[in-house]
């Protein structure tokens, strides 16, 4: 672990030498730009890095409770920018004291059978429920939805990462905290180098009315730069090499997706980002829309092939 997160610092330091040189160097409009929001994404994970590490020292109390808040705030973001009445308030009351918290706590005990099915049956059944005891027809149908997904991204989804550590893998006793670090470094590697891609050498977008500056060059070559990460830093988990950047690959897939369709999000509410989380643009779960798609996919994956059921 040690090890493993001494390599992501020297990374990040190493990515801030660059973006302080290339601040220096650059000077064209357009080249500025790319740096500046370069920049912006490495001086968000330095603090993201900060909270991590935090959370590691605290142990899996520590790591299920940064990511309850990063749920919270990602959820939040979500629900402000959607349509909702009055008579959703007490369903949403639910959704962010009870819910939430209860789906974290069944993380914390390591309950695999109810922590997989709470929100998508439990859950799914009760906020309709409440927002019709209340009363309000307008949009029932579009406000409840708009909850009940913003409750499975933003909260199920994202759960699915500090879930990694309740997974007993033979072999591999404590040290399922790596494989979170594992998962948000392959997915956040993935996430800096398609926009750099895009950006510097980009010339097809992939879904131009959605996110006209995610290019096939800058997504193709991101998903296979995180995968061949994914294969070196196996070391540090149960996977072999091959199965690392086959399992990475298919994760930064997934991500991309994740990102793909919280941009369609946007784009239906008419903004640019979700909120702001930090200095520079972008709210939180702009900074996890990936890992929002990414995380239970590779739960799922480890869960079946490597650990014990």
């Amino acid at each position: 672990m040690l090890t493993l997160m001494g390599g992501v610092l020297q990374v990040l330091i190493l990515a801030s030498m660059v973006g302080f040189a290339l601040t220096l160097i650059v000077r064209n409009e357009s080249g500025t730009a790319v740096v500046a929001g370069l920049n912006t994404r490495i001086q968000a994970w330095w603090v993201m890095l900060v909270l991590f590490t935090l959370a590691l020292l605290t142990g899996k109390a520590g790591s299920i409770a940064l990511f309850a808040l990063i749920s919270f705030l990602a959820l939040r973001e979500f629900i402000t920018l959607t349509p909702t009445r009055r008579g959703d308030h007490r369903a949403l009351f639910w959704t962010f004291f009870v819910l939430l918290p209860l789906q974290y706590f069944l993380v914390a005990m390591r309950w695999y059978e109810m922590f997989a099915i709470f929100i998508p049956l439990y859950a799914f059944l009760f906020i309709p429920t409440r927002s019709a005891i209340a009363g309000q027809t307008d949009n029932f149908l579009a406000r409840t939805a708009t909850i009940q997904w913003g409750l499975m991204v933003c909260v199920y989804c994202v759960s699915h990462a500090p879930a990694l550590l309740m997974l007993k893998i033979p072999g591999y006793d404590g040290q399922n905290a790596k494989l979170l670090v594992y998962l948000v470094v392959v997915v956040q590697v993935s996430e800096i180098v398609q926009y750099l891609l895009s950006r510097t050498f980009g010339r097809h977008p992939i879904a131009p009315t959605i996110s006209p500056r995610k290019m096939i060059e800058g997504v193709a070559g991101g998903v296979l730069v995180a995968s061949l990460v994914g294969a070196w830093l196996s070391w540090g988990t149960p996977f072999q090499a091959w199965q690392g950047f086959l399992i990475s690959l298919t994760v930064t897939a997934v991500g991309f997706a994740g990102s793909l369709c919280m941009s369609a999000v946007k784009r239906d509410r008419r903004v640019k980002e979700f909120g702001q989380f930090m200095q520079g643009p972008g709210g939180m779960l702009d900074r996890i829309d990936s890992l929002c798609f990414a995380a239970p996919i590779f739960f799922h994956i480890v869960r079946f092939f490597f650990a014990e059921r």
